[in-house]
């Protein structure tokens, strides 16, 4: 009986080191699409938008072909990549210029700050928006652009920051975060902003503070090990098991959303598992 025990427990111990590794394999080199659905009687056009987050140097095929090429059949109108590109301690950009210029003919590309982005430039001296821009990218960083998507008028911003409510982000000296918000959403236009830092939009009330339509950030890594029944293990300045590491989060009116990706690298010691490296699709359409 003893021995029988003995045998049940090894074979379930060596199932659960298989599943481990295959789990960490696909949390790697595999991909997956999320969709999602915004309506707005404030859209009179529908367009779709792809969002790429957290890439970290990762490489999906040859040259990111396999990432090239999911977005690829996507059909998006416009390509939204919210930070992290490269890695702050890893010299080379190549991995993502070379993105960038596979990703342009496809789409229109706005690339926003991630904080690699911001320590890269610190550590190397290196003018990462030239980079970006001359990839084939439009760069946005502190910065908006009044656009049309498919025929629908709309303001796109980006900006690398907390973007804390006006009141404590002065509290914080991070008044220029709050000044930037004020000009950037006094528009009639429907706003989209790019912004790497998820945690005060969902966490600090800034998703009902800021008049900003829609939000794309990062940044969480999805929680890094998503754990059946439970969620994600850790999320950056989330903490443990914060339960708000990817998905689409409405303001308290239901008329504001944030989109939040799991993105598709990571820099952690710990590798990604359970976390399949995502795609982000979400069609605008009006009511």
């Amino acid at each position: 009986m003893i021995q029988t025990m003995k045998k049940i427990v090894v074979i379930i111990l060596l199932l659960l080191i298989i599943l481990t590794g295959f789990s960490i394999y696909t949390s790697k080199n595999w991909l997956e699409c999320s969709y999602y659905e915004i309506t707005s009687d404030r859209l009179s056009h529908d367009f779709r938008v792809v969002q790429l987050t957290d890439l970290h140097n990762s490489v999906f095929g040859e040259n990111n072909e396999e990432l090239v090429s999911l977005v690829r059949q996507q059909d998006a109108d416009m390509i939204l990549i919210t930070g992290d590109l490269l890695n702050y301690d890893e010299e080379t950009t190549e991995i993502a210029e070379e993105l960038i210029r596979s990703l342009a003919p496809i789409a229109p590309v706005y690339v926003s700050y991630g904080n690699h982005e911001d320590v890269y430039e610190q550590r190397y001296g290196t003018d990462i928006t030239a980079v970006y821009e001359e990839a084939g990218a439009h760069v946005l960083e502190y910065a908006w652009e009044d656009i049309s998507i498919n025929g629908q008028d709309v303001r796109l911003g980006g900006i690398y920051g907390y973007c804390l409510p006006e009141r404590y982000a002065i509290e914080n000296n991070r008044k220029q975060e709050s000044d930037f918000l004020k000009e950037y959403q006094d528009t009639d236009l429907y706003t989209i902003l790019m912004c790497h830092m998820p945690v005060c939009w969902i966490i600090n009330g800034s998703l009902d503070a800021w008049d900003v339509d829609c939000i794309f950030s990062g940044h969480s890594h999805g929680g890094q090990i998503q754990i059946p029944l439970i969620g994600g293990l850790y999320a950056p300045d989330q903490g443990w098991f914060c339960g708000k590491e990817y998905g689409l989060y409405d303001s308290s009116d239901g008329n504001k959303h944030m989109i939040l990706s799991r993105g598709l690298g990571s820099t952690e010691k710990i590798p990604r598992v359970n976390n399949i490296p995502e795609v982000v699709v979400v069609d605008f359409r009006g009511k």
